[in-house]
């Protein structure tokens, strides 16, 4: 099979792992806050990957690897999974979805500028407009969410986690050149697992409150959005780039939507299908640049 629509098929399987995590949380966490949430999925997926680790003899390449790529891989993880993440959960609280989604929505656009500027990619117009119909999808199917009102911190919150999100890849991008996928994947979790620990005072009434049955949902999210998404996701980018790979798993918003209509018997909603058009189109034109 061409590498390339291997690793959009990466890509998209990607966005679907991530949009049945999204769905896991979205049934049985509803009380809990985001920064929890995460929390947790990031200690149950770490030690997963630490098990990995331990039994195939990972973490003997990991100890020998040089200072500078675990410098890299920890500011990757941290701009991944707890900067960025906390610049969303912000502006999701100020401004609230139907605002900041559109917004945080074009990542793939900094990830293709930045794989443009850092490394050097060649970035065709037919990716470039494939993006922008990816994300054109995001805002038409969040645009038909309930308004709230503005708040100015909010838009700021939502302008960094993007460009966070994208750092997090372009980085992640780089150490391809260096690491095997799985090698990776699951040290980017480790070390953000030990980077969101500094938040764990804060959130620990909470975290006590968590239930067995939380800790097994929390945990067949973690499996399928940390684990399976990002194992995915790091693939992709390891055959076509974070310029290809960064804009068709951004669908994954729009998949979460879909999955909602079918499995929570959300009502459906005629701009989810159009976004889903769009962001088709645009996938296709990514995968055949």
């Amino acid at each position: 099979m061409d590498g390339t629509l291997l690793g959009v098929i990466g890509a998209l399987t990607s966005a679907f792992s991530w949009a049945a995590s999204t769905i896991l949380i979205k049934v049985g966490m509803r009380d809990k806050s985001p920064v929890a949430v995460n929390i947790i999925r990031l200690y149950i997926v770490s030690t997963i990957f630490a098990g990995i680790f331990l039994a195939n003899g990972t973490f003997q390449e990991v100890f020998s690897l040089p200072p500078k790529l675990l410098v890299v891989a920890f500011v990757s993880s941290m701009f991944g999974f707890v900067v960025g993440d906390y610049f969303y959960f912000n502006a999701l609280n100020m401004m609230g979805v139907s605002r900041t989604v559109p917004i945080t929505s074009t990542y793939p656009l900094w990830a293709i500028l930045w794989a443009a500027l850092f490394l050097g990619r060649e970035i065709g117009i037919q990716i470039i407009l494939g993006a922008l119909l990816v994300v054109l999808a995001i805002i038409v199917v969040r645009r038909a969410e309930e308004r709230e009102n503005i708040n100015p911190w909010g838009f700021i919150f939502a302008l960094l986690a993007p460009v966070s999100w994208s750092l997090a890849i372009l980085t992640m991008d780089w150490l391809t050149g260096y690491m095997d996928v799985l090698t990776l994947a699951g040290l980017r979790m480790m070390l953000a697992a030990l980077g969101i620990s500094v938040l764990v005072p804060r959130y620990l009434p909470e975290l006590k409150q968590v239930t067995p049955k939380e800790v097994l949902i929390l945990t067949g999210a973690a499996i399928t959005g940390l684990m399976v998404g990002q194992y995915l996701f790091v693939y992709s980018v390891n055959l076509v780039g974070s310029q290809i790979a960064a804009p068709v798993s951004a669908i994954n918003p729009i998949i979460s939507s879909a999955l909602a209509i079918v499995l929570l018997k959300e009502p459906p909603n005629r701009k989810i299908l159009e976004g889903l058009v769009l962001a088709v189109l645009g996938v296709i034109l990514i995968s055949t640049a």
